[in-house]
């Protein structure tokens, strides 16, 4: 039978696995300059990873919302969202956002009579940030729709019997016993966002695949190159995984 209290030796031999390479990575003049140049791209890769997901989840939250609505127009424009951006790839959506949708808005902000602006002033990393957003954001609004169905709806009419209006309903009787529940995939949903994040190297965005990848052209060491790349994004995702299991287990206490 295993147990959340067992001994962390697969932690144990992911540390000693990843010092070993870093260590030949810093030996290694080649790798060595690898990682010096990556780093620059993990700024870019935590920048678009932190808005897009915060953006995410302040929409997939409203969606929420909206899907649990007496109006059913809300109910079925939250549906129809949810559906579409779940069926379109992520890699098909964020090309449809740079190459399509952004080149619309600029052509609608000119026709509003506004400032002239040129479709090559929106920032290729701001087309990105808002395709993986639209994208997550459904996803993010089935785990929020999840977490706040699981709260009992005897104490959301306790709650009502008490004369609760519905905002201090949410605050202090929904929303705490959903988050508890809806934490694990929120987290989980964020590391495949560090990994997804990768995707704005199609883009040309600096981020570290696409530094990898350019890096890579230039020296044509392949092996060494994409050694590096992966285990910088294997540090990250497996550093964020465990804190956010820290992070689970000090909530569950309180």
């Amino acid at each position: 039978m295993t147990s959340d209290r067992d001994f962390p030796y697969w932690l144990v031999a992911v540390v000693l696995i990843g010092a070993a390479l870093f260590a030949g990575v810093l030996l290694d003049p080649a790798s060595r300059d690898v990682l010096g140049t990556l780093v620059q791209g993990v700024r870019t890769t935590v920048f678009v990873t932190l808005v897009s997901y915060a953006m995410a989840c302040a929409l997939g939250l409203g969606l929420a919302l909206m899907a649990g609505s007496r109006w059913i127009v809300l109910r079925q424009t939250a549906r129809f969202y949810v559906e579409v951006m779940r069926g379109i790839p992520i890699l098909v959506l964020l090309l449809y956002v740079a190459f399509v949708l952004a080149p619309a808005a600029v052509a609608g902000w000119n026709a509003l009579g506004l400032p002239e602006a040129r479709t090559r002033d929106f920032p290729l990393l701001w087309r990105a940030i808002i395709a993986l957003f639209l994208a997550y954001s459904a996803f993010l609004a089935e785990v929020f729709r999840a977490g706040l169905q699981s709260v009992d709806a005897g104490q959301i009419e306790a709650a009502r019997a008490l004369g609760l209006s519905r905002w201090p309903r949410f605050r202090f009787i929904v929303w705490p016993q959903a988050l508890r529940t809806i934490l694990p995939p929120l987290g989980n949903d964020f590391v495949a966002m560090v990994k997804d994040s990768s995707l704005v190297s199609v883009l040309g965005v600096a981020d570290i695949t696409q530094l990898g990848k350019v890096i890579a052209a230039g020296n044509f060491r392949y092996f060494e190159t994409y050694n590096v790349v992966a285990l910088v994004y294997l540090t990250m995702t497996i550093s964020l995984s465990l804190f956010l299991r820290r992070f689970e287990r000090g909530r569950r206490r309180v």
